[in-house]
Parts: structure tokens; C-alpha cells; sequence
């Protein structure tokens, strides 16, 4: 499974994200009504009023952004792993966007991230539009067929076409028998942790940790031995 592909030429990815606004009073009185016909749809509770639900819009591009995107690259037996976050949304995209562009840019390279195919990659895409950015080639799939996206998600590999259900990462490094990365906070939690504690580090550190299990899944995957954690490097 997979063999086929280079481990070099993967760029493994995770996103984390949050509201755009600590909490639903601030937000824009144009935004906030485009929310509440969100929220109505979201709705399963009389409780789940457009504020209750409001800390779950940074699943949705269009009311939430982006804070920190970790990548890993793959070297023989060792793994880099580079961050790019802030307040600053269109700064670190631009930061990110830099980096598809120069490195990134050959149609042999690929993105993985897990669920990216409905979260990751399409979330990246719409928040560097609506920040102008203009699109990496690797991000930018209008018009392009099915086998010319390249473009690599490790939930939609394990389906094996099932589309029945969603497997989490969680469960599967339980199942693989990896390290799992769930040991501080879950996504949950995030948006709490960057509004009320203000603490970022913690995020990025978070977000790292998941690019490490995506990265062993795929060797896995592949029957592939995991990088040894002496051989896990961040970058500064």
C-alpha cells in the first residue's frame, strides 16, 4: 500500500483553528446574523442557541481562522517538523503559502493530512482567498481531475471505499500501536486554550503532535518502521 510513493516527497499537515472572535457578543452584527442561520441549521437542543454553539465555528472557514499550521517533512529515517502560527492569519499563511510555492511546487509532491481531503485542504484554500492570498499550484485543484490532485488523506486511505464512517486519529494510532498525541488537550479545547488561557505555545505544541501521528500512520500504512522520537526535530 503505497509503495509507490516517495516518503520525501509528502508534506504531512495539521491545522488548528478557533473562532474568528473570542465569543459571540463580538461578533460583526452582519457576521453575527449569517450565524445564527448557520447555528439554526446546527441546532439538535432547544439549548443550542447561536451562542451556545458559537464556540464551534472555527470548524466552518467562513466564521473561524486559521493559528497554526504544523508540516513535516520526511528524511531517510528522520522527521522535521516546522510551524507557522500567530494572530497575525494572513501573515502566517503568507508564511505558508511561501514555502508550497518554493518547495512545493512539482507535480510529484503531495500534501497528507488526516480528513484533510474535507477539513484541512479546503479550510487552507478558503482562508488564503479570503485573506488574497493567491493559491499554491498544490492547493489550487479547480478543474483538475481526480488522479491529478495530489493530494493524500489518511482517514479516506483506511476507508478502502467504505464512506460509511469517520475514523479519528485517535483510533487509529490506538490500533497501530502508535504513540498517541491526545495526551494534553483534544480540538475541543482549543478554542478555549488560544481565547481564555492565551496560550499558543500550547496549541502549536498540540498541533505538532498530531503531524507526528500522521506521519507514523502513513509508515504503517506503508510497513514502514516509525521514526524514532530521537529522530523527531523541530524547527525554530
Amino acid at each position: 500500500m503505497l509503495n509507490h510513493i516517495k516518503n520525501e516527497n509528502v508534506l504531512f499537515i495539521d491545522i488548528e483553528t478557533v473562532p474568528q472572535f473570542p465569543q459571540y457578543e463580538e461578533v460583526p452584527p452582519t457576521l453575527r446574523k449569517l450565524w445564527d442561520v448557520k447555528a439554526s441549521k446546527l441546532a439538535a437542543r432547544e439549548e443550542d442557541t447561536p451562542t451556545v454553539l458559537y464556540e464551534r465555528a472555527g470548524i466552518y472557514a467562513e466564521f473561524g481562522k486559521i493559528i497554526c499550521i504544523s508540516a513535516g517533512f520526511i528524511n531517510g529515517n528522520a522527521l522535521r517538523i516546522k510551524s507557522f502560527y500567530g494572530k497575525d492569519e494572513a501573515e502566517l499563511l503568507n508564511s505558508f503559502a511561501g514555502m508550497l510555492n518554493s518547495r512545493f511546487s512539482k507535480p510529484e509532491f503531495l500534501l497528507c493530512a488526516h480528513n484533510g481531503k474535507e477539513f484541512d485542504f479546503p479550510y487552507i484554500a478558503r482562508r488564503m482567498l479570503i485573506n488574497g492570498i493567491t493559491l499554491p499550484a498544490i492547493l489550487d485543484i479547480a478543474g483538475r481531475k481526480p488522479w491529478e490532485v495530489q493530494h493524500l488523506d489518511t482517514m479516506e486511505l483506511w476507508k478502502f471505499g467504505d464512506y460509511k464512517s469517520y475514523t479519528s486519529l485517535a483510533l487509529l494510532t490506538a490500533i497501530f500501536g502508535i504513540p498517541t498525541p491526545k495526551d494534553d488537550i483534544d480540538g475541543s479545547q482549543v478554542g478555549h486554550v488560544y481565547w481564555v488561557e492565551d496560550n499558543l505555545n500550547r496549541i502549536v505544541e498540540y498541533c505538532q503532535k498530531d503531524v507526528v501521528a500522521i506521519v507514523q500512520l502513513f509508515l504503517r500504512y506503508k510497513g514502514e518502521p516509525l521514526i524514532a522520537s530521537e529522530n523527531i526535530s523541530i524547527a525554530v
